[in-house]
This record gives structure tokens, sequence and C-alpha cells, in this order.
């Protein structure tokens, strides 16, 4: 019976610490799953581990390539802060798309899954900044040239995640998916905050 007693206290007294480490390590925004946190190398390597290949590391980025949410051939960015090796941010970039169609029905699909997840965008802005064009090859121009405003925030407790149309110049248009933790977004902030 004190054989039995003992192994219920052990198991009682790891319970809470268990708890807390597990409480902790969720305090953080996850991306697929693992919380954006801990050094670059540190994360890199969990990313290695989810399916993702590192293509490169230049100045805090690690550059990766994978699938993601279904989407083959994503490259990944993870990011530290500037002033230390501390991962805060996670950007995806889905491959490229000539055509308004797959463009923006790589956009309103995403959008329709973090909707489903995280709840209605806390910010969206989906619009032409000139003018509505009315066929897709006009729609298509005008991302090409910057004039496209396809933007949706959704804020959680734990930081905020960017759904956006981009162009990286006429021949580059894609969808972009950001991830911004808010403790170690936070951690630059308080820096800069006891600088000045």
């Amino acid at each position: 019976m004190m054989k039995i007693l003992t192994f219920v206290m052990l198991i009682t007294l790891g319970f809470p610490i268990q708890a807390q480490q597990i409480q902790n390590s969720s305090e953080h925004l996850s991306f697929k799953g693992v919380p954006i946190d801990g050094t670059l190398s540190q994360y890199v390597a969990k990313m290695k581990k989810a399916g993702f290949v590192l293509t490169g590391t230049d100045k805090g980025i690690a550059m990766m390539k994978g699938e993601f949410a279904g989407y083959k051939d994503c490259m990944i960015g993870i990011s530290t802060l500037q002033q230390q090796d501390l991962v805060n941010k996670i950007v995806v970039v889905f491959s490229e798309r000539n055509d308004w169609s797959s463009l923006s029905n790589n956009y309103f699909s995403l959008k329709n899954l973090l909707t489903e997840k995280y709840g209605t965008p806390e910010y969206s802005i989906e619009k032409f900044q000139s003018y509505e064009p009315k066929s897709d090859g006009a729609k298509m121009t005008s991302v090409q040239l910057g004039e496209c405003e396809y933007n949706s925030v959704f804020d959680t407790d734990k930081g905020s995640i960017e759904l956006s149309i981009k162009n990286n110049s006429v021949t580059s248009c894609y969808v972009a998916l950001a991830y911004f933790d808010r403790i170690n977004s936070d951690v630059m902030k308080s820096t800069a905050l006891d600088d000045l």
C-alpha cells in the first residue's frame, strides 16, 4: 500500500511541474505546432524535423523550403530580433502565381482557414488603390504595379498573423503569411524603451 501511495504522490507532485512546462511552452504563438521562441539554430532544427529544408542563412534570417497548409514549395523565412538571437517572426511565401484567379484563390482559401482557426480578422482590407479593375488581367496588372491592397490581420493573445497579397516585381506576385510572436516582439520593444 505504501508503494502505491508513494507512486500516486510522485505522479501528483510531478503533474504541476509538467503542466507548468506545457503552459510555458504554449505562451508563445506557434507555427506548425512549434512555439515561436528560442535561438535561430534551435528553431531551424525544429523546422527540419517538421520536414523543411534549409536553403540558407544571412544576418539573423534563415530561409527554408517545404510544404505548408497543403501548398508545396513554400519559402519560409525565420527571423530573429536584431539585437539578440531570439526568433520572433516567421514568414511563409507561397508559390508565385501568374493569374488573378489562382492568386486570389490562394488568398481567400487561406483566409477561410485562418478565420476557422482564429475567428474573424481584427483588420481586413481587400481593394485596389486607384480603381476597381473589371477583368482578371487588369486585376493582375494592378497587383504587379503594387496597386492592390489585400491584407487580413488575425490578432491573438499570443501574437498576430498577417495574410496578404504581395508583389516583388512585375513578374513576381504571391501570397504571404506572417506570424509575429507577441512575447519575443515585446522583448525588443522593452529594450528600446529602456534605451530611451
